[in-house]
């Protein structure tokens, strides 16, 4: 591919990236017609296990105590109302408390941590993470195999996270198009896989919803 327009298709992802959480937050304001209908279209959760996922990574983030702030790095990415930790710990028994002050905040249904036992990563690395994340959503886009806004993805180290609510087929090109990204050391699946019919419904419900709130 060319450069110029690898350049373009990053730049694309990162600013999908900045967009779509300050949409988001618009739900906590006004539940109205276009924007409604947007996001429910570019999200297969809905509208209130996204306006729950906001509400738990903030209150997640808000909870951490300040000791454990001091000498762990943590990052709370909840999707349909499942928690992902991510980030380093000095110890196991620091790894446990942030996950048990996790799994008590109200609507969390289950809890993954992934956190490494491991000192804090640098600010490079985790630059370095933030562009790869921006680097497989760009080759999302530029595949245009599914939406790219139903597919989630998350960097830590160098490890690829993938949560969303997908069907086999897209769960299958979404792996495969994030472990031959340059950078990418592996790739964690934490995708939600549903049949085409429950895909179909899901979509269905969400259309309906986005056309009686106009």
């Amino acid at each position: 591919m060319h450069p110029s327009r690898t350049l373009r298709r990053v730049c694309l992802a990162l600013a999908l990236a900045a967009a779509l959480p300050a949409l988001q937050g618009c739900f906590g304001i006004a539940l109205v017609g276009a924007t409604t209908g947007v996001l429910a279209v570019a999200d297969r959760r809905s509208i209130g296990a996204q306006t729950d996922d906001q509400a738990i990574e903030l209150k997640a983030a808000a909870r951490l105590s300040k000791s454990l702030k001091e000498v762990s790095h943590v990052n709370f990415t909840s999707y349909n109302r499942r928690v992902l930790i991510t980030g380093e710990a000095p110890n196991e028994t620091v790894k446990a408390q942030i996950a048990e002050e996790a799994i008590r905040i109200e609507n969390v249904q289950g809890v993954l941590n992934e956190m490494v036992i491991a000192g804090n990563s640098s600010f490079a690395s985790r630059s370095n993470d933030s562009y790869i994340t921006s680097k497989v959503k760009a080759r999302f886009i530029d595949a245009d195999r599914f939406s790219a806004n139903h597919v989630k993805v998350v960097t830590e180290a160098g490890v690829v996270f993938l949560l969303g609510i997908v069907n086999s087929r897209e769960a299958q090109e979404a792996v495969q198009i994030a472990r031959t990204t340059s950078g990418v050391q592996k790739v964690v699946n934490v995708l939600h896989v549903e049949s085409d019919a429950e895909i179909k419904r899901i979509e269905n419900s969400l259309a309906n919803s986005a056309t009686s709130n106009k």
